[in-house]
């Protein structure tokens, strides 16, 4: 059962809020952290320090960390970031568009993350464990929130709702149109909120597998209780908003667009003039000589039986990425992108009116197939899921 505990956030001070909170920082450009960094408020400064500092510093050394801590022990002695004095749960709530979530921003156990009932379904890279192991150990904090999902419980859902009907601690609008809010749970609620996550089996990462990695290693190396949790965002699946991550191929490799078309329809029924969206799961749209073309699989190409090989974005790899265009490790070439679902079809439209060779529009991954690989101790395929809205950084920090 999720072990999932309050904790005293340093957070923006209420009124502040909305120069504080900032995108995540892997989702910035150089030029994006900098333009932001301007705000001498904003948390970016202390995720993205190098845009503090002189151009070409490597964001990964030394003085870029403690860069870091030094923005950060500013933003404190201003005031802009203010410590609660009990442990309590917040809720974080956000608006985009139709959609609504709202998730509990806590302290997550290590010890069940090494033990696998927090589930991962993502290998991780060496040297982005690195980085945030240091810029953990070095701020002595933990920033940025490993973004947790679990299946909907009713109790849980009940407490949400009671707790956030009233005013919150803050809530803004970023520059992306998004609402962001923040309660805090009250004293008296904090016990029945532990309980409620007690009753959860098991919580899933959906996004944050280095963050969490490096939660582990700082343990490992400190061995405190301070260090034995990490702050996470922890919401139910019926919450959340996945989007496609969709694919673009630089070139054809050695295939003329005609042979390029007569090998695809051997693997899937091909309607042209189609609508932008695949309808359904188990479908593909591409954008290939200026129409948008229906993919269907033809008998035999799922494996129903493999929670991975099912996976459309593994349909895609395995039938048409790989076989044909010869991108043998999505990962490492260059001839592929990744584009989130966020920018839409126009996006892939326009990138391969600029130059690429085909682009490819995947249905969503659901959560429903993120937990089946993860409870199969599986790895997902890169790039799989997009989930929207992203959840901001300097909403709330755990010190150490």
């Amino acid at each position: 059962m999720a072990d999932v505990r309050p904790f005293a956030a340093l957070r923006p001070r209420d009124d502040l809020a909305a120069e504080v909170v900032a995108p995540p920082y892997d989702v910035l450009t150089f030029a994006e952290a900098k333009a932001l960094a301007k705000n001498a408020h904003s948390f970016v400064r202390v995720t993205r320090p190098e845009a503090t500092m002189r151009k070409g510093t490597d964001p990964h050394s030394d003085k870029a960390y403690a860069k870091a801590k030094k923005n950060l022990a500013k933003l404190v002695k201003d005031g802009v970031l203010q410590q609660d004095e009990q442990p309590t749960y917040y809720f974080y709530g956000q608006v985009m568009g139709d959609h609504r979530q709202v998730g509990v921003i806590a302290a997550a156990s290590v010890a069940e993350y090494d033990a696998g009932t927090i589930a991962k379904h993502e290998h991780t890279r060496p040297d982005k464990e690195d980085d945030r192991t240091h810029h953990m150990e070095v701020l002595d904090a933990q920033v940025g929130l490993v973004f947790l999902a679990y299946r909907a419980s009713e109790r849980l859902a009940e407490l949400t709702a009671k707790l956030t009907a009233g005013d919150p601690a803050w809530r803004i609008t970023t520059d992306d149109g998004v609402e962001h809010a923040l309660w805090p749970a009250p004293a008296e609620e904090v016990d029945a909120l532990h309980d409620a996550f007690a009753e959860i089996p098991i919580l899933y990462i959906a996004d944050g597998h280095h963050r969490s990695a490096a939660a582990s290693r700082v343990h490992a190396n400190r061995g405190d209780e301070a260090s034995a949790w990490f702050l996470a965002g922890l919401y139910p699946d019926d919450a959340l908003q996945v989007l496609a991550y969709n694919r673009v191929v630089q070139d054809l490799g050695e295939y003329t667009p005609e042979a390029f078309l007569e090998l695809v329809d051997t693997f899937f029924v091909r309607l042209p003039h189609a609508d932008p969206v695949p309808p359904e799961r188990g479908t593909f749209t591409m954008y290939f000589d200026g129409d948008w073309h229906l993919l269907s699989p033809r008998p035999g190409l799922y494996d129903e039986a493999d929670p991975v090989r099912r996976l459309d974005v593994s349909v895609l790899q395995n039938h048409l990425l790989q076989p044909i265009l010869g991108i043998d490790d999505p990962r490492t070439s260059e001839r592929i992108a990744f584009v989130g679902g966020i920018r839409g079809p126009e996006a892939l439209k326009q990138a391969v009116e600029d130059g690429a060779a085909v682009a490819f529009h995947l249905y969503p991954t659901g959560l429903d197939q993120l937990f089946e690989v993860a409870d199969a101790g599986r790895i997902m395929p890169p790039k799989s899921t997009w989930f929207e809205p992203k959840l901001r950084e300097g909403v709330a920090i755990r010190t150490l």
